[in-house]
């Protein structure tokens, strides 16, 4: 299976240097860039029983997929479940991976994000240890529930795994028909704003804008996330301005932020804030980040 590149924000533990911000890295995140399309995976006839996650969404999708009990670990990053918490950590899975910690937890299967210079390095490592190491990389919202499935399969939980890829595939199917053909509505996603960052042509994120009815003001950007100034969004004038923020103190804070500027409910412009690791992970709680997508742009229409 070879699914489209990606780029998305995830590991939320490192934190921020001089250099990070002049690279992208914003709080909260790291900025990462998928480099070329991902291989197949989940074609061996061997059933794996010990599995280590580099990256979040795949330790969600795991999850998903019934096959939780199949981890020994994973990425510091990797958070969610609670259960994922408690696993040992192997590295961030962006700057660093122990290979002799992956060792020592004895897998029979590696599951990664993406072909790095850090991941490639460990694959190249394992690959002496007769480890192998798989690919998976959400490319739009009809992938979600795909790869739950073909890791349902590949770790022996189909019943479950394919259970929660019909949820998935409704949900997406309900969320189309009520929202993809409402009136458009302009968007712009803030990642961070120190640096300001906007999102480009991402995608996964557009293909959730579109399941709304909502077009990005970026969306023709060469670039999945731009460093943007503040007089670029005020020219654009969304409708709406999405802010990855987890709190509600946060969301409030960044409205008067963007009121300073002239952008609020009485210029046109509502400001609402959705979860950065429901939104900015290609696991299955973006289907829900997309729920909550489509409702503030819902609300701005009215």
């Amino acid at each position: 299976m070879q699914l489209a590149t990606m780029p998305a924000w995830c590991f939320p533990d490192r934190p921020r240097t001089s250099a990070s911000k002049v690279s992208g890295v914003v709080p909260g995140f790291l900025l990462c860039f998928l480099l070329g399309i991902s291989p197949a995976w989940g074609q061996s006839v061997e059933r794996p029983v010990r599995v280590v996650t580099l990256a979040p969404h795949i330790t969600e999708m795991v999850y998903a997929a019934g096959a939780g009990t199949s981890l020994v670990g994973t990425v510091v990053s990797s958070d969610y479940p609670v259960a994922a918490r408690k696993l040992p950590k192997v590295g961030d899975g962006a700057s660093s991976v122990s290979v002799e910690k992956l060792a020592h937890l004895a897998p029979d299967l590696v599951l990664a994000w993406q072909e790095t210079g850090v991941i490639s390095a460990a694959a190249r490592s394992l690959q002496g240890l007769h480890i192998p190491v798989e690919y998976v990389a959400p490319g739009k919202l009809d992938d979600i529930p795909d790869q739950i499935q073909l890791l349902g399969k590949r770790l022996g939980t189909s019943l479950h795994a394919d259970q929660t890829a019909a949820k998935l595939r409704a949900d997406l199917d309900a969320l189309r028909k009520h929202y993809a053909e409402r009136p458009k509505v302009s968007v712009f996603i803030e990642i961070d704003d120190t640096p300001l960052y906007a999102v480009g042509n991402d995608v996964m994120l557009n293909d959730a804008l579109r399941t709304c009815g909502g077009v990005n003001v970026f969306s023709d950007s060469p670039l999945a996330a731009l460093p943007i100034g503040p007089e670029h969004i005020l020219h654009k004038h969304p409708d709406v301005i999405i802010v990855a923020q987890a709190t509600p103190q946060r969301e409030q804070q960044a409205a008067a932020r963007w009121a300073a500027l002239g952008l609020d409910a009485g210029s046109g412009t509502r400001v609402s804030s959705i979860d950065p690791d429901t939104l900015f992970r290609p696991g299955p709680r973006f289907i829900e980040a997309t729920q909550k997508l489509c409702e503030a742009l819902e609300t701005a229409r009215r």
